[in-house]
C-alpha cells in the first residue's frame, strides 16, 4: 500500500490559510474580568438562559466535551471534530479537499455508493465539485469491482454510509477496509449515525492504522440529542487542525455544548435506550411480517426498518392521513415500493400497525413493481428478517 499524503490532497490556499483568531483563542481561561470579545456584562434578557452564561461566547473547540467523549471512544482528544450535526463536517471535508469546476469539467470528485445519505451529494453539489455515483449492489453492499475501477486521481473523498441510509444494513468490513488499502490519494469517510444499533464495532478503532480514514458519528439517535444539532468526527490530528482551521469560530453554541457535557454523564442511560430501541425493533418486525401488505422487511443495523409494500404510495398516504410519519423512499435507487419506518415507543409502534392494519383490511392490491403475472410470492412467514450482512435477502424483491 502506497503512503498517504494529507498535504497531496488539500486545496493549496487551505493548506496556506491563516485562520480567524477569535478572543477565546487568544485567552483560554476560565476565570477573569472578561472585557476582550465586545460581549454584554449584564447577561441574558432570558432568566432560563443564564445557566448556560450565554452572553459569553463559548469555547471554540469545545474541549470540556472532547475531554470527556475521548475515554468513552478510545480515541484522542485532539482526534475529535464537533460539528453542527455531522452535516458541518461533511461540507467542510469537501471543502478542504475537492477543487470546485463541475460544469467546466475541471472539478475534483467524491464518490457515493447509492441509496446513500443524501447530504454527501447535495455538500458537493453547493461546492460545485462532481460526483460519481456507483449503487450498491441488490443486496445494500458495496459493488467492490465497481467502485476500485471509479477510484481515479480526482477522487478526493469516498463516503460510506454503514449502517447504512435509507437500507439500514452494516457494510462489510472486507470491502471497507479494500477501499481504504486502495484509496491512498482520497479521504474514506465512514458515516457511522446509527453505529450503537449495530453489534459490530466501530471503525474508530482503525484510525490509527489508516491514516485516510475518517469516521463520523452524531448526538442525535442513540444519545437523543436530534434537536442540539451536534456530530462527531474523528480523524487523523493533522486532519483535524484542517477541520479547526476552516470551521466557523465558535460553530457550537454554549447551551449545545452544556446539554452534550451532561449527557455524557449519563452513558447508561443511552445504552439503555438502545437496548429498548432494539427490543422495539424486533417486535416492530414481527408484527409487520404478520401483515399481507409487506413484502420485505430489510434486515436492520439501526434504528429503523426498510419495509417494501405492496402498495407503497398508498399505504404512506393513509399513514399520513391517520398522522403517523414515516418517509416514503420508493423513488431512491435500489427501494421501489419501499417505506423508511423509524423505530418508536411501543405506543408508537402499536398505533402504526393499528393504522396498516386498517389500511390492509380494506385493500387486496397487487405487489408495486410486481406485474401480477410472475410467479406466486413466498408466504408471509417466509419473509427474511435479520441483522447485518448476514441476513438471508429474498430473490423476489424485484426492485433489485
Amino acid at each position: 500500500m502506497m503512503t498517504f499524503s494529507l498535504t497531496s490532497i488539500l486545496r493549496p490556499h487551505i493548506q496556506n490559510l491563516t485562520p480567524y483568531s477569535s478572543a477565546r483563542d487568544e485567552y483560554t481561561g476560565t476565570e477573569g474580568v472578561f472585557l476582550d470579545a465586545n460581549e454584554n456584562p449584564f447577561g441574558p434578557t432570558l432568566d432560563q438562559a443564564n445557566a448556560y452564561k450565554v452572553n459569553r461566547y463559548p469555547d471554540p473547540h469545545q474541549w470540556a466535551i472532547k475531554n470527556r467523549l475521548a475515554p468513552i471512544k478510545g480515541v484522542r482528544a485532539d482526534q475529535i471534530f464537533l460539528g453542527n450535526g455531522s452535516d458541518e463536517p461533511i461540507d467542510l471535508l469537501v471543502r478542504a479537499t475537492c477543487t470546485p469546476g463541475r460544469f467546466a469539467g475541471a472539478a475534483d470528485e467524491i464518490l457515493i455508493m447509492p441509496p446513500t445519505y443524501g447530504m454527501y451529494e447535495v455538500s458537493a453539489t453547493i461546492n460545485d465539485v462532481a460526483v460519481t455515483k456507483v449503487p450498491l449492489t441488490p443486496d445494500f453492499q458495496v459493488n467492490l469491482p465497481a467502485v476500485l475501477a471509479a477510484i481515479n486521481n480526482k477522487t478526493k473523498l469516498i463516503w460510506l454510509c454503514s449502517p447504512n441510509n435509507p437500507s439500514g444494513n452494516r457494510l462489510q468490513t472486507d470491502a471497507i477496509r479494500a477501499i481504504l488499502e486502495v484509496a491512498y490519494h482520497s479521504l474514506v469517510i465512514v458515516d457511522e449515525a446509527y453505529i450503537d444499533f449495530s453489534e459490530e464495532p466501530s471503525w474508530i478503532g482503525e484510525l490509527d492504522k489508516y491514516p485516510n480514514l475518517v469516521v463520523l458519528q452524531t448526538f442525535s439517535k442513540a444519545w437523543g440529542l436530534a434537536g442540539l444539532r451536534l456530530g462527531m468526527c474523528f480523524a487523523s490530528e493533522e486532519l483535524i487542525r484542517v477541520l479547526n482551521k476552516i470551521k466557523p469560530p465558535y460553530n457550537i453554541s454554549a447551551p449545545s455544548q452544556a446539554l452534550a457535557l451532561e449527557a455524557l454523564e449519563h452513558e447508561a442511560d443511552k445504552e439503555e435506550m438502545v437496548r429498548e430501541i432494539l427490543r422495539e425493533r424486533q417486535i416492530l418486525a414481527q408484527n409487520l411480517r404478520s401483515l399481507p401488505s409487506v413484502l420485505v422487511i430489510h434486515p436492520s443495523d439501526a434504528n429503523f426498518l426498510l419495509v417494501q409494500f405492496r402498495d407503497a404510495s398508498r399505504t404512506f398516504a393513509q399513514l399520513i392521513e391517520h398522522k403517523v410519519i414515516v418517509r416514503d423512499r420508493s423513488n431512491v435507487t435500489l427501494c421501489a415500493g419501499c417505506l423508511r419506518i423509524t423505530v418508536g415507543t411501543r405506543a408508537e409502534n402499536e398505533q402504526l400497525m393499528d393504522v396498516l392494519r386498517r389500511i390492509t383490511d380494506s385493500s387486496d392490491q397487487s405487489p408495486t413493481g410486481v406485474p401480477d403475472d410472475e410467479e406466486e410470492m413466498p408466504s408471509i412467514e417466509d419473509l427474511p428478517l435479520g441483522t447485518g450482512d448476514s441476513a438471508a435477502k429474498p430473490e423476489f424483491v424485484s426492485n433489485a
